[in-house]
């Protein structure tokens, strides 16, 4: 598939250019004109270009706009990826910065919720850009575009605070950095003494496999133990091209875990996120966390009903193996950190005894004395 669209949309670029991450990304569609060489554009999506409402960058990759179809806008990535008209409409709940980031900010470039752990911002660049994104305020915005002294801060702070534990280095995406600031940045973070775990959030796996260059691999297993939490939406991202990056980074004993978000007309149904979650894990890649949809602005058209994730996790169950089964997941507004919203398979209790609902609706008896 990305040889036919390669030689059809990009015709003056080789194989090699193709597997060139760098390249992918100097050629990423990033305008309405851009888009329209490829994709047959819908009234709504044509005009969402012409309001500025929402200043929240557009890119997506040729590589990832190869898993789309063009003459689709339902296309489930192409959903998620082409701006609508819907998302410059603010919507009841919804909020710049829906987890309260901003007002847990103690150093530029840290995010403190939890005692124990920290986000760090590398970047706010992204490879590709999600309409339903938790950080829009920020991304693309050239905020964290001279880091020096942001990491120095961040850095400071850690170091500062042995309370902290793990860091989860995200953004933007890390992975966009280059090799060797890349590795600077972890080689500074693991030489904090009381920082056990180090976490890379990156969505490249998916929508530029060819940045998991053996290079890069390489620098990562280094600093070690090092997680890579990987941004997922759809069994139509698990190409041979992203197989390839995930086996790359399993033989290099990389553990890796999978994101998704709920998203309405996209994965919001039991078979499309069973083949996503099977898939994940035959990639050795874990399925850590369903998130309800976060009330960003503008992403009213993505959110689902919290009943509808709960049935998806009751369906999977005993449907699907254990570990293939994440946890549903909604972060507080307001900084209140992530809640578990799964649904109970405990129906009530009658006298000493629970009364547990199975996968296949039969009702089950517990002797539970209280």
């Amino acid at each position: 598939m990305s040889g036919t669209f390669r030689k059809q949309f990009f015709p003056q670029a080789t194989a090699r250019d193709w597997q060139d991450w760098q390249w992918q990304l100097s050629h990423a569609f990033r305008t309405r004109a851009q888009l329209e060489r490829v994709f047959t554009l819908t009234e709504d999506e044509r005009a969402a270009f012409a309001q500025t409402a929402k200043p929240f960058p557009l890119s997506i990759t040729p590589y990832y706009a190869s898993l789309m179809n063009p003459a689709d806008p339902h296309d489930p990535l192409r959903l998620t990826m082409v701006p609508r008209g819907q998302e410059h409409r603010l919507g009841t709940g919804e909020f710049w910065d829906p987890l309260g980031e901003d007002a847990h900010t103690p150093a530029r470039g840290i995010v403190h919720t939890y005692p124990d752990k920290v986000l760090f911002f590398a970047t706010d660049f992204c490879a590709t850009y999600c309409r339903y994104c938790t950080r829009a305020r920020v991304v693309g915005s050239g905020k964290l575009t001279a880091p020096n002294a942001t990491w120095e801060e961040g850095l400071r702070y850690i170091a500062e605070h042995p309370a902290i534990r793990d860091v989860l280095v995200t953004g933007g995406d890390p992975l966009t950095l280059a090799d060797a600031r890349l590795d600077w940045l972890l080689t500074r973070l693991r030489a904090i003494p009381h920082v056990q775990i180090l976490r890379i959030g990156t969505k490249l796996p998916a929508v530029l496999p060819q940045r998991l260059t053996p290079a890069l691999v390489r620098m990562l297993r280094r600093h070690a133990p090092l997680w890579l939490s990987l941004h997922v939406t759809h069994p139509n991202e698990l190409a041979p091209a992203m197989q390839r990056a995930c086996n790359r980074a399993a033989d290099a004993g990389l553990p890796m875990v999978s994101q998704t978000v709920l998203l309405k007309g996209v994965n919001d149904d039991t078979a499309t996120l069973k083949r996503l979650f099977e898939g994940l894990v035959a990639l050795r890649v874990m399925p850590y966390y369903l998130h309800q949809c976060d009330p960003i602005v503008g992403s009213a058209h993505f959110r689902t009903p919290v009943a509808t994730g709960q049935q998806i996790i009751r369906e999977l169950h005993g449907r699907t193996t254990g570990f293939a089964i994440p946890t549903l997941m909604l972060d507080a507004p307001g900084g209140g950190g992530k809640v578990p919203i799964g649904p109970s398979f405990i129906e009530g209790r009658d006298g000493a005894e629970l009364l547990l609902r199975n996968y296949e609706g039969r009702i089950y008896r517990y002797h539970d004395p209280a």
